[in-house]
């Protein structure tokens, strides 16, 4: 990439501050789109702009509001934009003000092709296939969507159990953008010390493609400083609903650095950088540890990026010094 173009972003330093669970997403034309969790959870903002460094100071758009009351009027958390079939949808989750904890995935709609001037219609609450008589009936949020081999999935967390639940992260097939073709299918729960820190977490699920194998990564424990990011992987050409072609990492791939002043990396996403090659990392982060109360309420959670590495396996690294290169 032409250094000359392209801003260098310091590894330590926020790249949009305030802004937690980022998205971008680049469309076929090159531009680019952002949307994340604004501090008040009360709204779903995009930004575009020509370039990753461009997102950074572009006007946001508000392009739609939590409702007054009953679902979907708290914790409007983790937008994601995608485009399927030439279609703009929106995933993202609320709750309910009689229940703040009613947390429920849902879905926005594009009426027109462009997502910034077109308006958006409400799909309802994302819906499970006829079979599946357990999805999306507890705590469920962090959807995202992808296509591998021409079929579209779905992947969120939903936590089960009693008393103190457990999120897991669940996989099904698409039947339409808002229904599930296929019964849920467990991907992965929390085996691990280092997802079970002070709740036991698996949440923020995304896709990375590299060399024929799909990359899943995620995030584990509470949202504070032990907030930390997980991965396992699959072959592309596998059954993905199978559970035994997913391999998941002992041990976490991006997690706080008091040293660099980064704390509770996770809930990213990754995207092309300009040159169509170079794959990025976006991920939200703290720049100090000593929360006062609810870490979900404490505003600074800021997004970053890097540059996505590769080991000699080709298996995808993530190092804080990595935006250097730009």
């Amino acid at each position: 990439m032409n250094s000359t173009n392209y801003k260098k972003t310091e590894y330590n330093q926020p790249w949009i501050e305030q802004r937690a669970d980022p998205y971008v997403y680049r469309s076929a034309d090159g531009s680019y789109y952002f949307t994340a969790s604004v501090p008040d959870y009360d709204k779903i903002v995009i930004r575009k702009a020509e370039s990753m460094e461009g997102l950074r100071e572009a006007a946001e758009l508000v392009i739609w509001e939590k409702h007054e009351s009953g679902a979907q009027s708290i914790h409007i958390w983790a937008p994601e934009l995608h485009n399927i079939d030439g279609d703009w949808y929106i995933y993202y989750a609320a709750g309910d003000q009689a229940d703040v904890w009613e947390i429920r995935p849902y879905v926005l709609h594009c009426t027109g092709s462009d997502p910034m001037a077109d308006a958006w219609e409400e799909l309802g609450m994302m819906q499970a296939a006829s079979e599946d008589a357990f999805s999306f009936h507890a705590f469920s949020l962090d959807a995202t969507v992808f296509c591998s081999k021409g079929q579209w999935y779905y992947i969120w967390a939903e936590k089960t159990g009693v008393g103190k639940q457990i999120s897991n992260l669940y996989i099904a097939r698409l039947e339409t953008p808002c229904r599930l073709a296929t019964v849920q299918v467990l991907l992965t729960t929390p085996d691990y010390d280092w997802e079970r820190v002070d709740f036991w977490v698996n949440e923020g699920p995304a896709i990375l493609k590299h060399d024929g194998k799909l990359y899943l990564t995620f995030s584990a424990s509470a949202t504070g400083e032990c907030y930390c990011m997980g991965m396992m992987y699959a072959r592309e050409d596998a059954d993905l609903l199978d559970p035994h072609a997913w391999t998941k990492l002992r041990y976490p791939v991006l997690a706080s650095d008091r040293e660099k002043g980064i704390y509770g990396p996770g809930h990213n996403c990754f995207v092309k950088a300009e040159d169509g090659v170079t794959d990025l990392c976006i991920y939200h982060a703290r720049t100090y540890d000593e929360i006062i109360g609810d870490p979900l309420y404490d505003p600074n959670r800021h997004a970053y990026w890097m540059k996505v590495t590769y080991d000699e396996e080709n298996r995808p690294q993530f190092h804080y010094e990595a935006n250097s290169d730009f």
